[in-house]
């Protein structure tokens, strides 16, 4: 069989590598094979064609340039796991060149298990789709290149980058082919970030990370120029007289079950201090552990408060927004509370209102802080979505997992557009797409306290329930990018 492999192996550590390199030795289409990083001192096996590039960072655009001069295979295989060897199937690599060849694709990459304390589990990944733009989409460490798309693609990189030079590799091969998703379990490595999902769902707004958020914004705004999806920030006007409201502004909490922080979130809105009227309409999904009957306590003592629950029983969050924003006492202003968490103080609704006309926006989007149960500040702290700006954070919206909170929303547009009913990514669904006509006025001070605790729907989601909740954002993320073309062209 053709030896027409070129392997690319991250240094991590000395040991590691070694047993990298004769576990591939047993992989008959590997032609040669590349330590990045690390010194040249490394023990392999006689017979195996082993080289060294030196580099001080793997994801660097120079180290891929460098990495491309060396590959002059058919086939290139990047390993950037740092947890020890990958532990590739006998025939592994040879079925992954099979799909790439035969499918044409740019890409391949698949499932994988996981070694986890000694015990193997299923690490299943998602198809890749035109709206999969967010930089940590998940391809596993283990990625197979068409020779030729790799050359091409780092030929084609002008902007040099010290963090996000893979993703413009990715991009820019995804502009010509294909990438390619093979569910099938090819390969088994040790497990590497041991975290709950809501540990790491906010890393990409973590200020220890800024530098890399920059470079990431450049390679999707590139992108977006490339294919034509990028929006020029021209945005259409607001007039904040479409219709008559009784109420200038309402706060809405959907609520299903919170018995334990409702009532925060509910002293919270009702503290509020305001030089016009305004109401809170608590949408109670049904709740069965005693919030409801906590919702009309509160209600009984005070007017402004309405409890609202649906007739119908199979809402989601989204639905249980759209039953707040389409209610007859919405105000003129749809700000969002969750009910797990609440305001920071008593001008809160004075600020985002004060923010739609001042910036003359269809929605304002604040800052919040990171707390625990008892309201203590946990890391990262402040989170403010800093990298959104007015000219960019529309096409820069889609790269990232999410818009910031609190969210509000002018109600007209709002009514208009209607948010998903679904219990995942509604918000970000309906800030795309009013972003898309629509300036977004933003508050980087904070806002309100986002409770972290064993409560929140997305504290420690499986496998299966975070790829379902990804798959849908790149799904969101693909349908808008379809019709901001479709703007595009329609303006032309």
């Amino acid at each position: 069989m053709e030896k027409n492999l070129t392997c690319f192996i991250r240094f991590s550590d000395r040991e590691s590598v070694e047993q990298t390199i004769n576990i591939l030795k047993d992989q008959v289409v590997v032609k040669d094979v590349v330590i990045v990083g690390g010194d040249d001192t490394l023990a392999f096996p006689e017979g195996m064609n082993v080289s060294f590039l030196k580099s001080d960072n793997f994801a660097s655009s120079a180290t891929l340039k460098q990495m491309a001069a060396m590959a002059e295979t058919p086939w290139v295989l990047v390993y950037s796991g740092l947890s020890g060897p990958p532990d590739p199937g006998k025939y592994s690599l040879n079925r992954m060149i099979q799909a790439c060849r035969d499918t044409g694709a740019g890409m391949v990459y698949s499932d994988y298990y996981e070694r986890r304390n000694n015990t193997v589990i299923p690490y299943p990944l998602i198809d890749y789709q035109e709206g999969s733009l967010r930089d940590d989409f998940n391809f596993g460490p283990v990625i197979l290149y068409n020779g030729s798309a790799f050359r091409n693609a780092c030929a084609r990189m002008e902007r040099e980058y010290k963090f996000a030079g893979l993703y413009d590799l990715r991009l820019k091969i995804s502009q010509d082919h294909p990438l390619l998703h093979l569910p099938e379990y090819l390969y088994t490595v040790e497990e590497t970030d041991k975290r709950k999902s809501g540990e790491k769902q906010h890393d990409y707004v973590d200020p220890r990370n800024r530098a890399v958020q920059i470079e990431m914004e450049f390679v999707c705004t590139d992108h977006l120029k490339e294919i034509n999806a990028w929006l020029k920030p021209v945005f259409d006007k607001i007039s904040f007289r479409e219709e008559e409201f009784e109420n200038e502004a309402s706060v809405i909490i959907p609520v299903r079950n919170r018995v334990k922080t409702i009532g925060d979130a509910i002293a919270s809105v009702l503290s509020q201090e305001a030089p016009f009227s305004f109401n809170l309409i608590v949408v109670d999904n049904h709740s069965t552990d005693g919030t409801t009957e906590l919702i009309k306590s509160f209600a009984q003592n005070d007017k402004r408060l309405i409890h609202h629950i649906p007739d119908r029983k199979d809402l989601g969050i989204g639905g249980c927004w759209n039953e707040g924003i389409f209610h007859p006492e919405c105000g003129k202003f749809s700000i969002q509370l969750d009910s797990d968490d609440l305001y920071i103080d008593n001008s809160v609704i004075v600020r985002i209102v004060d923010s739609f006309y001042s910036q003359q926006c269809a929605m304002v989007i604040g800052s919040y802080q990171m707390v625990n149960f008892d309201l203590e500040e946990i890391p990262p702290g402040l989170i403010d979505h800093s990298e959104w700006t007015p000219e960019n954070g529309r096409n820069n919206a889609l790269r990232i997992n999410g818009l910031g909170a609190p969210r509000a929303f002018y109600t007209p547009v709002i009514r208009r557009i209607g948010i998903p009913d679904v219990s995942y990514g509604e918000d970000y669904a309906a800030g795309l797409a009013v972003s898309r006509s629509y300036q977004i006025g933003r508050i980087y001070e904070s806002l309100y306290l986002c409770r972290r605790w064993e409560g929140n729907t997305d504290a420690a989601l499986d496998i299966a329930s975070v790829n379902a909740h990804n798959l849908y954002k790149d799904r969101i993320r693909t349908m808008e990018l379809m019709a901001r073309k479709k703007l595009i062209e329609e303006t032309k």
